[in-house]
């Protein structure tokens, strides 16, 4: 079956489009209304065979990237830098064979796809080139008597013959491709004079359109055989003229209402100035009214077209109704995924759309942020203790706004019935959270007096010549949060005290109480001119394009599900990320621990709040409690606050009706759940937490002060404590005033991280002129390193 299928589609791409001898579709579409040039606006009630249902009506681009995984009909174009090797002879055959799995991994999924090719020119100039050599050599063998190649010289070869003998290699490469993947091609070549005549543009669309409905991929290329020199400025009014694959792809994107054109280059997009000039941004989104504003540089080392070129032909395409993304189809870490990501929505190359948002773009909101930011960070500290304190005035001042926004939140999220009771409970707020934020707030802005520019080193490395290492802010935050904002006003104050600027991204489940939280944090700025030092990013961009803004934010960190978290980490390629993924606490009953503290601890750390990343999710008992009434209580207050019991296989294998046994001793419920396990030893406990543990908050229930000891030096998580709930991991808590979120990270910040883990440092050097060639066996100056005191902060006393 499989040959004969082979056999079907090598007679579909021999008898390839010939608009000299394609008969039944001209016949068909004869009565079709003829015209000089591409009309206003297009009817194609006389194709026959338009058979699959697109996935939305054709005539508007597409307005948003994240739209584009609607698109149904694809137009993928693969310039000549894509298809070509670096020395211009002969294929990328890695790059082609790793397009060729994209396209025709789409074409499975159910869409139509169609390809515009380059590289018949440089498939025969290695062909020719190849067989030339041959000749000269035999040719000079029989002349001197010796195969010598030496003085061997290449003529110039003529493009149209390469093309010719190029076009079969071509076509017979991308078909042995393609039956990889069992998927049929079919090869079209087309001139621009085939465009002009009516007839045979009906022809090609009635061809393209029977290939497509038998699930069979067009291969379209120019007949650079016999194609003529392009004329410049030929284009009619209206309609676009075919002078390489651009313009050829953009026509036949319009002409066959492609929902997509992928035109793949050799540059990432679109440049506000030449790439390569200092100052070159990639513009993620293209709007035809912007084409003024930018500057083409040169074309690329092949093909005949340039970017300049390519913007003519996307937005000829984009003004015919079909949405235009140019990438970069030659980079090695991108060619394997670049066309699925386009279709995926993500942030891949420029996109061309007609509509232009209101707002600005997260990148310009990135750019006010991090302008604003250095602003805030030269405030004195008195004026940025002033914001926050202004900050937590307006939080209580506005309560009734911030509920009734929050209210609407919560009644969307109830009626979607999306959320689980504990997100909706991190979703709620009240008077007491509000009081609570304020109250933090103030902390804050008391602990912020001494932050930015605090000397934590003194040298004097030579005489005149002083070394300092003071706290600066960091730069530019990402904090990306789900379905908590009370977080919005804790980060907020953080990084306003840290002289930060900071990117806001939350979760749409509560946009109206985000969107007043953030009105109340810019009026709060406003009163030093810094209000776009945050900045909430309420556009489309999904989460994993923020974590591609490698040169514009410094840190992001998340805050939400685990599942969010590890997204987050493995997003960010080149950003560090702050946090941690799971919440997997332990509470250790030891022999020696008394039933009071056992009794207060375990109920705190499980029922105080369940959905907390703090809250324990697995209790381990030494093997000396069980069967004693302190185990007996403790399961008695656990099915009175009504906690759902899990038996890890030790404790399970000391009952005779057990709970359920656990799936996993790995497991982060964040509800009214838990897992009980038994260990014989306090070694046992450490080494299960070690194994199952997240690194998070682990706790010892005993009163044995040696055995606390060993457990606190030994346990190996951010937050080790001794009698005491483990819900006192928390910034507030711990009189930090807030937190961004609980690390567990071994460098830079672990546990809670509060003002002093948005902080880095830099040095700074006074000298009188002091070169390195002083200090030279030659020179005259000595090295003394003496540490010199360290100036005490100076803290607000009022």
């Amino acid at each position: 079956m499989l040959l004969h299928r082979l056999s079907q589609c090598s007679r579909v791409t021999l008898r390839t489009w010939n608009s000299h001898t394609v008969t039944r579709a001209a016949s068909q579409g004869k009565n079709a209304r003829a015209c000089p040039g591409m009309p206003a606006r297009r009817h194609w009630s006389n194709v026959p065979f338009l058979t699959v249902p697109l996935a939305r009506a054709h005539g508007k681009s597409f307005a948003h990237r994240s739209e584009l995984r609607q698109a149904k009909r694809v137009v993928v174009k693969l310039g000549s830098a894509v298809v070509t090797r670096g020395d211009e002879c002969g294929l990328a055959l890695g790059r082609l064979a790793s397009i060729v799995e994209q396209v025709a991994m789409l074409q499975n999924q159910g869409r139509e796809m169609m390809i515009v090719t380059s590289g018949a020119v440089a498939f025969g100039k290695q062909r020719l080139r190849h067989e030339i050599l041959l000749s000269q050599s035999v040719r000079q063998a029989l002349h001197s008597g010796q195969n010598s190649l030496k003085d061997m010289s290449l003529p110039v070869l003529e493009a149209r013959a390469c093309a010719a003998a190029g076009q079969s290699g071509l076509m017979a490469l991308y078909e042995a491709m393609f039956t990889q993947y069992s998927t049929c091609t079919a090869q079209i070549l087309v001139t621009n004079l085939d465009f002009h005549d009516e007839q045979k543009r009906r022809n090609l669309n009635s061809t393209l359109h029977e290939l497509l409905r038998m699930n069979i991929v067009p291969i379209i290329n120019t007949n650079d055989a016999v194609v003529p020199p392009p004329e410049p400025n030929s284009d009619l009014q209206g309609v676009i003229s075919i002078k390489d694959n651009d313009s050829l792809a953009a026509r036949l994107a319009v002409e066959m209402r492609a929902d997509l054109l992928i035109a793949l280059s050799d540059v990432e997009g679109l440049y506000d100035s030449p790439p390569g000039s200092d100052d070159a941004k990639l513009l993620d989104t293209f709007y035809p009214g912007d084409q003024q504003s930018i500057t083409y540089g040169t074309k690329s080392r092949v093909g005949i077209g340039g970017m300049e070129a390519k913007v003519k032909a996307a937005l000829w395409a984009l003004q015919g109704g079909t949405s235009v993304v140019i990438a970069n189809g030659t980079h090695p870490k991108v060619t394997g995924h670049v066309i699925t990501d386009i279709v995926e929505g993500k942030k891949v190359g420029t996109f061309f759309s007609e509509v232009k948002p209101a707002g600005p773009t997260v990148e310009q909101q990135t750019e006010m942020a991090r302008t604003a930011g250095r602003t805030l960070a030269s405030l004195d500290p008195d004026q940025r203790s002033e914001i926050i304190c202004a900050f937590a005035d307006l939080l209580t001042e506005k309560r009734e706004d911030i509920l009734a926004a929050n209210k609407k939140d919560m009644e969307q999220a109830v009626n979607a019935g999306r959320l689980s009771p504990p997100m909706l409970k991190r979703l709620s707020l009240s008077s007491a959270k509000l009081n609570s934020l304020a109250i933090g707030l103030r902390q804050i802005a008391v602990s912020s007096q001494d932050s930015v520019g605090r000397v934590l080193r003194r040298t004097r490395v030579a005489n005149n010549l002083e070394l300092e290492q003071i706290t600066v802010p960091i730069g530019v935050l990402l904090v990306i949060f789900e379905s908590r904002p009370d977080c919005l006003p804790q980060v907020s104050a953080l990084a306003i005290a840290s002289g930060n600027a900071l990117l806001l991204k939350g979760g749409k489940e509560a946009a109206h109480t985000n969107r007043i939280l953030h009105e109340i944090a810019q009026e709060a700025l406003s009163i030093h001119g810094v209000k776009d030092a945050i900045q909430l990013v309420s556009t489309r961009e999904e989460v994993e394009d923020l974590c591609r803004l490698e040169k514009m934010i410094d840190l992001i960190i998340p805050r939400g599900s685990s599942q969010l978290v590890r997204d987050i980490q493995r997003a960010a390629k080149g950003i560090p990320v702050l946090g941690h993924s799971e919440g997997i606490c332990h509470v250790y009953v030891d022999a020696e621990a008394s039933i009071d503290k056992v009794m207060k601890i375990v109920r705190d750390s499980k029922c105080d709040y369940p959905a907390a990343c703090n809250a324990m999710e697995t209790l381990l008992v030494h093997r000396d409690v069980l069967r004693t009434p302190l185990f007996d209580q403790i399961i008695d207050m656990l099915r009175t606050e009504r906690v759902k019991i899990h038996a890890g296989p030790r404790f399970a294998s000391y009952l005779t009706f057990s709970p359920s046994e656990v799936k996993s001793l790995r497991t982060e419920y964040g509800d009214l759940e838990c897992c009980i396990e038994v260990v014989d030893s306090l070694q046992e406990a450490i080494d299960h937490i070690h194994k199952y543990g997240s690194s998070h908050t682990d706790v010892i229930v005993t009163d044995n002060e040696e055995t606390a000891e060993q457990f606190l030096q030994q346990v190996d998580s951010a937050c080790v404590f001794w009698n005491a709930s483990s819900r006192f991991a928390d910034g507030y808590r711990f009189g930090l005033g807030a937190e961004v979120g609980i690390s567990t990270a071994r460098i830079h910040a672990r546990g809670p991280v509060g003002l002093e883990g948005l902080l880095t440092t830099k040095w700074v050097l006074r000298g009188e002129g002091h070169t390195a060639a002083d200090f030279s066996e030659q020179g005259s100056m000595k090295f003394l390193h003496e540490n010199l005191p360290v100036p005490l902060p100076l803290r607000n006393t009022n």
